[in-house]
């Protein structure tokens, strides 16, 4: 017997890995629904041109060949061809790097971003890497599509300085004043530390809240914004199957709810379940490589685009993909053969020596310790990664795929805790690592198995019933007493950081949707303690 909708046989698809399915559907849909629509193929990547004039992504396949009129494909004016969906990303090194991405509705000729220190000065154009993404009608419900994603590199810019850009293609230029309107403006990060906010959140999806919690994130004037995974939801299943099915278009209105805020602040990505979309090469994973520039320094960032890290003042970032080490979802599980866990391993210790990092944050989806009655707690995350943040002195770790806020106390030794109460202060030296789950950016809401206990509504239990997840996919009770702070409502963290001077610090707050402060805490580390 066949999976639903996609013919692929049920004892094959019960073993097939994600890249194996992305073979299968690839041939399938090749044959049957691709040639009959003429599609040409999808992720053609074209190369880009860097600020520098350096050229970029060189090694990517050439595009199909595209017949064009004049300015854009079928005859269309290019002055009529709107750019929408402009989002930022800082390179590996955020004090001179920015990528910058956008979306056109139909192929245009010769794109590019105009850069420069004043709206009427735009001097510098870069050309733009155009990477064309083809979807076949994956269900009779669902047309075929085609997105013309657009990718400028910038780099060596200076650190610390505010530039203007626009982003434009033959027949519509930023630099016109008639546009001036449209102008976006980016800050590099500064060549030295200082007082800086970044903010955070998870599972956002296309929603009046997602909408709502965007725009407060604006109000905070963040320095880079981290979405720990689920971004879309344009897969609505999430596990990976084959017989997910996913509508495209759904980029197109999330990349349009996001530009507000994405167009200003970094917006810096990792991948969920949910961004997992069989049909894509490699390993479901050629959208996110489509839509998306991030920094291209983790283990291998043409298939685990990710996985990476750049350092932002007295901050080093980690981003992981857990799809890779999951026990709850396991069509992943092992793609990376173990690669990023020991550039993990690597990475940590770099940036631990690193001279004038303070703070390392970790962000990824899958969380490891977590409480609701949907995802709980991931054992895979636990067994893989926590020694590692431990061993390295982790200071704060970001997680989404539970659609609530839940704030543990300090971890140690993979179960210890050391209490951390609403407003109080820790230092990771001695305490251990604190896990937020910030999965309330916008999707659907879950529950705990126990009252919500928040800042004004504390109700401190001495313990949570709860499981977590084995290999296997078997659920194991558990007994906690780290969970601190719980609260069934959308919301986001805001995280300042004060370089300071013995004792530098992150003051870390969650907000709701309405504006309202639910908890907040201080991690605190001497700079003269380093982690054995």
């Amino acid at each position: 017997m066949d999976t639903p909708r996609t013919g692929i046989p049920r004892q094959l698809a019960d073993r097939m890995s994600m890249a194996e399915q992305h073979a299968y559907l690839r041939a399938r849909f090749s044959r049957r629904r691709v040639l009959r629509t003429g599609a040409a193929g999808a992720g053609a990547m074209a190369g880009a041109v860097a600020l520098g004039g350096a050229a970029c992504g060189a090694e990517r396949p050439a595009p199909a060949p595209t017949r064009v009129r004049s300015v854009a494909v079928g005859g269309v004016d290019g002055s009529l061809v709107a750019p929408f969906g402009r989002h930022l990303a800082f390179g590996a090194d955020p004090r001179t790097q920015m990528r910058i991405s956008w979306q056109v509705p139909l192929a245009v000729r010769k794109p590019y971003v105009r850069v420069g220190l004043k709206p009427w000065e735009l001097s510098r154009r870069i050309e733009a890497e155009v990477r064309r993404l083809h979807t076949p009608p994956l269900s009779d419900r669902l047309p075929a599509v085609e997105q013309y994603y657009l990718h400028a590199a910038l780099d060596g810019l200076r650190p610390g300085v505010t530039y203007y850009y626009g982003v434009g293609h033959d027949g519509s230029d930023p630099a016109d004043p008639r546009r001036f309107s449209s102008l976006g403006t980016f800050r590099t990060a500064p060549a030295q530390a200082e007082r800086f906010v970044f903010t955070a959140f998870g599972d956002q999806g296309i929603s009046y809240d997602a909408l709502a919690n965007d725009q407060l994130i604006l109000g905070q004037n963040p320095s880079f914004h981290l979405h720990a995974g689920d971004i879309c939801y344009a897969d609505s299943s999430g596990q990976g199957g084959t017989d997910d099915t996913y509508d495209a278009r759904l980029w197109d209105q999330f990349l349009a709810q996001t530009e507000s805020v994405a167009a200003r602040v970094p917006w810096m990505v990792t991948t969920g379940n949910h961004d997992m979309e069989a049909w894509y090469s490699p390993d479901g994973y050629g959208g996110q490589l489509a839509r998306w520039s991030l920094p291209e320094n983790g283990p291998d960032p043409r298939t685990a685009p990710g996985v990476y890290s750049f350092v932002y003042g007295n901050v080093a970032v980690v981003a992981l993909d857990a799809n890779d080490v999951s026990h709850e979802i396991p069509a992943n599980r092992g793609y990376t053969e173990g690669r990023q866990t020991r550039w993990l391993d690597r990475r940590l210790g770099e940036l631990r020596k690193t001279p004038g990092v303070d703070f390392i944050v970790v962000f990824f989806h899958h969380c490891a310790y977590s409480t609701t009655s949907a995802h709980a707690s991931d054992g895979g995350v636990r067994d893989a990664w926590v020694p590692l943040f431990e061993k390295h002195g982790v200071d704060l770790v970001v997680n989404g795929h539970n659609h609530v806020y839940e704030r543990t106390d300090a971890i140690r030794r993979g179960g210890e805790s050391r209490p951390v109460p609403i407003g109080g202060e820790t230092d990771p030296t001695r305490d251990g690592i604190v896990y937020a789950t910030a999965g309330g950016a916008g999707a659907r809401l879950y529950s705990f198995p126990v009252p919500d206990s928040y800042e004004g509504h504390e109700k401190d239990l001495d313990h949570v019933d709860t499981y977590h997840w084995t290999r296997g996919r078997q659920k194991s009770p558990e007994q906690v007493e780290w969970s601190r702070v719980r609260y069934t409502g959308f919301s986001f963290l805001a995280v300042e950081v004060d370089p300071g001077g013995r004792a530098p610090r992150m003051r870390v707050t969650t907000l709701a949707e309405s504006g309202e402060r639910v908890d907040h805490f201080t991690i605190t580390r001497p700079r003269r303690v380093r982690p054995q």
